[in-house]
């Protein structure tokens, strides 16, 4: 296949008119979205430059500490990014959602590197890096979505789970339900994205691939890899933070503390 055609300064800069149009159409209907989708477009051109730079400087280092630093800054941002959504105000959900994250991801990434790619090195940073920034971000926004559900659920019917608790139930019992709603709320859009995975719109990472001058049936395996690591990341996270959370509700005499 022709090798893939890059993208100079000018192309890049005719790139941002793209913006430059959104940003008028936003003003020719008054939506009052250009202040937002200019500085959207500044930190994107910004932050992928960064990136870039950082990547290149990785792979030529060629090192797993560097490896292991730049998944610990990027596992950092998401939890804060996820606590945010979820909470300030509890404690210890930061540590939670960065611990629960880095589990899910971990555990992942290890059955996929030693049971299926198979590298000749576990930190090989062309595989571990693009495979692991996936999983962090998709997990980040399922644990943002299952918290966010599950403490919006506690607070709103606090007096039903009290009533369960007076019954006898324990703290798992009195919010199984809003455990359960909060995990399938996360968990719809993974599974509804694989439902229809290939027959609505090619995968974001299948059509990078395809722009690489990959094979097609090449880039599909990965992809189909790709969305089950997801499956299992975002599974695993939703329960363990849910789980985790769950538990900051409840004082040592089970009772529900708001």
């Amino acid at each position: 296949m022709p090798d893939l055609i890059k993208l100079d300064i000018v192309d890049l800069v005719l790139a941002v008119g793209l913006m430059a149009i959104a940003i008028g159409l936003s003003a020719w209907e008054k939506l009052g979205l250009e202040l937002n989708l200019a500085l959207a477009t500044g930190r994107t051109i910004l932050q992928l430059i960064v990136l870039g730079y950082v990547l290149d400087f990785i792979f030529a280092v060629d090192n797993v500490w560097a490896v292991v630093g730049i998944f610990t800054i990027i596992l950092t941002i998401t939890a804060i990014v996820a606590r945010n959504r979820i909470s300030q105000k509890i404690p210890l959900v930061l540590p939670l959602v960065w611990v629960v994250i880095f589990a899910s991801t971990s555990l992942t990434l290890l059955y996929t590197n030693f049971l299926i790619i198979q590298p000749d090195r576990w930190y090989e940073p062309r595989y571990l890096i693009p495979l692991g920034g996936i999983l962090i971000g998709n997990a980040m926004n399922a644990a943002a979505v299952a918290g966010e559900r599950l403490v919006s659920s506690i607070n709103q019917f606090p007096t039903e789970i009290e009533t369960h608790l007076s019954l006898g139930a324990t703290p798992q019992q009195a919010v199984s339900h809003y455990r359960q709603d909060a995990i399938k709320a996360a968990f719809v859009p993974t599974l509804n994205q694989m439902m229809l995975i290939g027959m609505v719109t090619i995968p974001t990472f299948t059509s990078g691939q395809l722009l690489a001058g990959v094979s097609a049936l090449a880039a599909v395996s990965y992809e189909i890899l790709i969305i089950f690591m997801v499956a299992v990341v975002n599974l695993l996270t939703t329960i363990f933070v849910t789980k985790g959370l769950c538990r900051q509700f409840f004082n040592d005499a089970m009772q529900l503390v708001r």
